[in-house]
């Protein structure tokens, strides 16, 4: 009995380590957020002024809209061509089923910085210059394979069966496909819409090697503020504190969301 509390005991103390060690810098940055000092390592007093210059600051406000903006479109375009990607691997034969497969896997598995440059030499070559579609075209590519990957199980999972049924009771293909094989896969899609969104607000060299000139991401004013530096990135750096408890904020609350709805749902079927 008691070498079980201590095997137990160890468990919770090393999985709660990793959890300190993968948190402590996020929640670092929530505590100073709420502080008047610019740096870490110093300590004032409990204040707001970071999220007033956060909100305050139409440059930051900018490069927060470019970066939802771009994440959003490129999400729900990759979503609707990696969702049509996983029904056509899904329905055709086996050698090219096969083949897809392996093509999709080789983005994800590749180097990000071998997908951008050869983006980048791939848009020299034909003669088309750094612009917000080269940039959105870029994130596609990044994000598409991963909705697949999200969609693929759910077809697995799904009752072919009801499908055959919607066509010998005479339904369309495409209506059979819509009222059908849609709605049992659309929590895969919403998964890899979700993914996308993450995948382009996190990205840096994608965007880059594909941006048009003197557009900024969070992730490349982050990295220029840190590492080039100029007198306005310099002052509103600390304002990322508030932009970083924001968003981590924001996910909690949406993963508890999304785990209450998810028992909601199974206590309602019980």
């Amino acid at each position: 009995m008691k070498h079980q509390i201590l095997g137990k005991s160890l468990k919770a103390a090393f999985v709660g380590l990793i959890l300190l060690l993968m948190y402590a810098p996020i929640l670092l940055l929530a505590i100073y957020s709420f502080n008047s000092v610019n740096n870490i390592g110093g300590w004032g007093e409990f204040s707001l002024v970071h999220y007033e210059k956060l909100f305050n600051d139409p440059v930051i406000l900018n490069m927060i809209g470019n970066t939802v903006v771009l994440a959003l479109l490129s999400a729900l375009l990759s979503t609707i061509l990696g969702t049509a990607g996983a029904l056509g691997m899904y329905y055709c034969k086996k050698r090219v089923k096969t083949a897809m497969t392996v093509a999709n896997q080789i983005p994800v598995i590749n180097a990000e910085i071998v997908t951008a440059l050869a983006l980048t030499i791939t848009f020299v070559s034909v003669g088309i210059g750094r612009s917000y579609f080269t940039l959105l075209i870029g994130h596609m590519v990044m994000c598409t394979p991963f909705v697949v990957l999200s969609v693929i199980p759910k077809l697995k999972q799904m009752d072919n069966s009801l499908y055959e049924a919607a066509l010998d009771l005479g339904a369309s293909p495409f209506k059979a496909l819509m009222k059908v094989v849609l709605p049992q896969i659309i929590p895969g899609v919403i998964s890899g819409f979700m993914l996308a969104i993450t995948l382009s607000l996190d990205d840096y060299i994608v965007t880059v090697y594909t941006r048009p000139s003197g557009f900024e991401t969070i992730s490349t004013y982050v990295y220029n503020a840190t590492t080039k530096g100029n007198k306005h990135t310099a002052a509103t750096l600390s304002s990322f504190w508030a932009l970083t408890t924001i968003i981590f904020v924001l996910i909690v609350l949406f993963v508890l969301g999304s785990n209450l709805l998810g028992r909601k749902n199974k206590e309602v079927q019980k």
